[in-house]
């Protein structure tokens, strides 16, 4: 079996899908990075090029008139003087003096060895610093404007990544919300719905926060601290190389918070699941827990898993706090040191650049930021990469892809079993050599204790569990050779507890069929007997439901339900104990649309009422997984068998609610 792709390709997959928006915002932040880096730098040259330089260079003093060709002086006292960087070295005569500026005690003097020292006022410093005034203005101009263009890069880079990172969010969700409609049923009865639910919502938050963070902050601090030991070596190799040693040290530091802190995120996933999954259960049943006095219990359970995540967090938080940015500052604290001590050995030695020092402190400073911004980051790596374990896994399962089913032609309807044998788990058989048939238009009832399999049949005929073995066939097709798409498309179902959804009564009878218009919907609210209960609805059609349908009646909901399945015209019908939550009077209108809606359909009803069966082509009677009568109403009242005595309990059973 080849071995699934790591969580880091997969993710980086999904990257590649907008890989030209990505790569225009990596080449934007390189453009970024340039102008933000490039602002020290021109600081450096201002102060050593211009600022410094007049003091730090000497100047050759000349005749007015000896000044070479093409070459800069300023004049003082009726002579010319030309500093060391303006001139050629071929051009530099023997008999020019040389001439230094001093600071002392705040007054500037003009020195040198053969004279007197020359104090300078205010306006003569001026005409030694004059061919530097424009250059310093432009390049303070050129700062202005790496300003600007660094703030509006800034911008673009962050609004193409995080708009990138949330491409990739929604195709994920996506894929998953499709991958989750691709499963088989058989998935959801042994998932809890809060698991699931975690999957889409939080576990796709965590890889969402992942991608923003990497891509607006990750990428960013990694090619910055890069550019910044780029500009460190070209200031100072020597230097520059031990503080390249920070990086391994650094990663140790990655490594060490990446490991102990994943079994902490680990474990705060898993409690989040359970917590959704209790909340998902607790909602649903909420009447159960208040009428049997559990809410205390299932409080102090929801408690312990709520401690049982906030301890974690906490453990996770200690790691983070020592292994992150508190080592990280301590570092930071010495290099500076350490570098304040290396050039304050070589000023004692020689001549040290001012301009130098100020970018190296600086670029330094800036050195640390990004490693903490990256430490920041494995906050939202570590349990962005748990998360997407689990969204991986959960795409990852087997499931069937929803085919196009515009073109399947409606079926006929003979339906037949044949020696169908089924297990939902290995070996414990709910269903065992079952055969019947049902022609076109005929109505099959099956009747049997809970637990003989009655559901079980009409999920096999739906397709939602493929048989252990045997032979499902639909006018002779094999029903496992058919789309699942197109072997329901003229089926309807009426379960016996009815789903509802949150929209109005329209919407709850078409569920977005665009052939579905408004005169089939109340066609099918008609036909089941439903009009005049709707009608008496503050809103009639555009009544909205909540979800579930809390607000209207259980005959009601079911009333709709079942002309939900009417509306898709189906050629084979499945009632599975749809009657059982309807009051009598509500039956009776539903049988009466029975009578004619049965018509050219096949059509299979499951139900403990067994007066409503009466008039059912065939009723097969199941016990333990096996049909042990079958027959019509009096065939099988003349056997005296387990459907009569199941006929008699009832009857008996309703003579005596009739007498109390």
């Amino acid at each position: 079996m080849s071995k699934r792709p790591s969580v880091v390709k997969r993710l980086f997959g999904y990257v590649l899908l907008f890989r030209k928006k990505v790569a225009l915002a990596v080449i934007i932040l390189l453009l970024s990075i340039v102008t933000q880096l490039i602002g020290p730098y021109i600081i450096k040259v201002i102060i050593d090029q211009h600022i410094n330089a007049s003091t730090q260079l000497h100047w050759y003093q000349t005749e007015l008139n000896g000044v070479p060709d093409g070459t800069s002086a300023t004049s003082f006292q009726n002579k010319a003087y030309i500093r060391a960087d303006w001139v050629n070295p071929g051009q530099i005569r023997p008999e020019w003096p040389k001439y230094y500026i001093k600071t002392v005690n705040d007054h500037v003097y003009l020195t040198s060895p053969d004279s007197k020292d020359v104090e300078l006022s205010s306006s003569d410093v001026f005409f030694f610093y004059e061919h530097d005034a424009l250059p310093v203005v432009l390049l303070i101009g050129l700062y202005i404007i790496v300003l600007i263009m660094s703030g509006y890069l800034a911008f673009l880079k962050d609004y193409l990544m995080q708009s990138a990172a949330l491409e990739i969010i929604r195709k994920m969700r996506m894929d998953l919300i499709k991958q989750v409609h691709r499963l088989p049923v058989s998935y959801f009865d042994s998932t809890p719905i809060g698991q699931i639910v975690t999957r889409i919502s939080n576990d796709i938050e965590s890889i969402k926060e992942f991608f923003l963070s990497f891509m607006s902050n990750f990428v960013v601090n990694g090619v910055n601290l890069i550019g910044i030991y780029v500009l460190l070596f070209i200031l100072d190799v020597k230097l520059a190389a031990v503080c390249l040693l920070l990086i391994p040290l650094f990663f140790f530091l990655m490594s060490l918070h990446l490991k102990y802190s994943k079994g902490y995120f680990q474990v705060m996933r898993a409690r989040l699941s359970d917590m959704n999954a209790m909340l998902s259960e607790t909602m649903q049943v909420m009447p159960i827990f208040k009428a049997f006095r559990r809410e205390q219990a299932v409080i102090e359970e929801f408690e312990e898993l709520n401690r049982e995540r906030f301890d974690n967090q906490i453990k996770q938080l200690r790691v983070s706090n020592i292994l992150s940015q508190n080592i990280s500052n301590f570092v930071g604290a010495l290099c500076v040191v350490a570098v304040m001590w290396y050039f304050g050995d070589m000023s004692l030695r020689s001549a040290i650049s001012f301009g130098v020092l100020y970018a190296f402190i600086d670029y330094l400073g800036r050195l640390f930021a990004p490693i903490n911004g990256i430490f920041q980051q494995l906050s939202q790596v570590q349990p962005a990469f748990i998360a997407a374990e689990g969204v991986f896994s959960l795409l990852d399962i087997e499931g069937t892809d929803i085919a196009a089913v515009n073109e399947v032609n409606r079926p006929e309807g003979h339906v037949k079993f044949s020696n169908v044998t089924f297990a939902y788990k290995k070996d414990e058989y709910v269903l065992k050599n079952i055969s019947f048939e049902a022609k076109k238009g005929e109505t099959i009832a099956i009747v049997g204790h809970t637990g003989s399999g009655k559901s079980s049949i009409m999920s096999l005929l739906m397709g939602f569990y493929e048989p252990t073995s045997g032979l499902i066939t639909i006018d002779g097709q094999d029903i496992t050779t058919i789309s699942k798409q197109a072997l329901r498309k003229y089926m309807g179902i009426v379960q016996q507890d009815p789903v509802l959804f949150a929209g109005d009564i329209k919407f709850n009878v078409s569920l977005y069929n665009e052939e579905i218009d408004l005169e089939k919907v109340k066609y099918a609210i008609r036909e089941v007997g439903a009009e005049e209960l709707v009608l008496r609805l503050p809103n009639g059609y555009d009544e909205e439901v909540i979800e579930r349908g809390t607000t209207l009646s259980s005959g009601q909901r079911q009333l709709i339900s079942f002309a939900r399945a009417l509306a898709f015209n189906p050629a084979i019908m499945i009632l599975d104990e749809a009657t059982s939550s309807i009051d009598t009077e509500t039956e009776m209108l539903v049988q009466k649309a029975l009578k004619v809606l049965v018509k050219d359909r096949t059509t299979f009803i499951i139900a403990h009422r067994l007066s409503t069966i009466r008039q059912a082509d065939h009723i097969l009677v199941l016990h333990q997984g096996e049909i042990v009568e079958s027959g019509n109403h009096d065939e099988l009242m003349s056997m005296k068998g387990k459907y009569y005595t199941m006929v008699q309990l009832q009857n008996e059973r309703a003579v005596e609610e009739a007498m109390t």
